[in-house]
């Protein structure tokens, strides 16, 4: 709280809690500022399984964590066990053919920080890696928005508020910052942000293959050309392979097709036509044309 400091709710299991008391659990120490009953009224003292908030710790402890009471500041602190942080791999090191997404997480609480978390882990991360480059528990302040301009971050939070002085931030740095109340859109929005990194997949269909049989007419880089359809349907508008013998020679577009001198949508397997043809390569009787579709489709994780 940016107020009051790191809040804690603990629970008590032997002995009485009282103001000014030191206590410690393995992450972090406090000297009691306050004690409150769970309707947020201040008490002097906390007996054995009653919930209490405490206001005093040095920075906020782990859930789950046990503590205990100490005689003094020294005896508490070496019950701390230093935390050895793992510094985030540069993108530079990260494989040619892997994507990088970094965020900066904030919470209202370190459950739901955790909680949030240990979902993020759980994405698939074999074509693009998540990298959770900062996890805390607080509002977006102006720092928040200065790592992330700096380490091209992407700013997601999980019930927490925007800090006025960030409003200045976001026009300088044009950083857009994401805030949601439910867990599941949060990991969600994270999933589509790291599918958005990837490059769509072209994805071809072959649908049909026409022997050339005659050269009607030929003028620049288009052709009128007579044909069976040997394989598959043909319609308008299909990118066009030019084989000839067992080698790719060329490549062009469909621009019509004809069928007894009328247009016509489609042709089937068997039937005779005639195509206009645009391309790079002149085509030859005993040419084969292959005639297919590209389509960008979206990759997912």
């Amino acid at each position: 709280d940016k107020f009051r400091g790191s809040v804690s709710t603990l629970i008590l299991k032997n002995g009485i809690l009282r103001d000014g008391d030191i206590i410690a659990t393995g992450s972090a120490m406090a000297k009691i500022k306050s004690l409150e009953d769970f309707q947020g009224k201040k008490i002097e003292q906390a007996l054995p399984s009653q919930p209490v908030v405490v206001l005093g710790f040095e920075k906020v402890p782990k859930v789950g964590e046990e503590f205990k009471s100490y005689s003094s500041d020294a005896e508490a602190r070496l019950n701390i066990k230093e935390e050895k942080k793992e510094t985030p791999k540069s993108v530079m090191f990260v494989e040619s053919d892997k994507k990088v997404l970094n965020i900066i997480l904030k919470a209202d609480v370190l459950g739901s920080l955790e909680a949030i978390e240990g979902m993020l882990k759980n994405l698939p991360q074999d074509k693009v890696i998540l990298r959770i480059l900062k996890s805390e528990v607080g509002d977006i302040h102006i720092s928040d928005i200065k790592l992330a301009e700096s380490s091209k971050s992407q700013i997601v939070g999980f019930r927490v508020k925007v800090d006025h002085s960030v409003s200045q931030g976001l026009k300088k740095y044009k950083i857009k910052i994401r805030t949601f109340e439910v867990i599941y859109e949060l990991v969600q929005e994270v999933r589509l942000i790291m599918e958005k990194i990837l490059e769509p997949e072209t994805v071809r269909t072959d649908l049909g293959k026409v022997k050339v049989l005659v050269i009607f007419k030929t003028q620049k880089n288009r052709q009128i050309v007579g044909g069976k359809v040997i394989e598959g349907e043909l319609k308008g508008g299909l990118k066009i392979e030019v084989i000839r013998g067992e080698e790719k020679v060329g490549a062009g577009r469909l621009i019509s097709l004809q069928k007894d001198k009328k247009k016509v949508e489609k042709l089937a397997k068997g039937q005779e036509c005639g195509i206009l043809y645009e391309g790079n390569v002149k085509v030859q009787e005993k040419d084969i044309l292959l005639f297919y579709t590209e389509e960008r489709v979206k990759r997912e994780l």
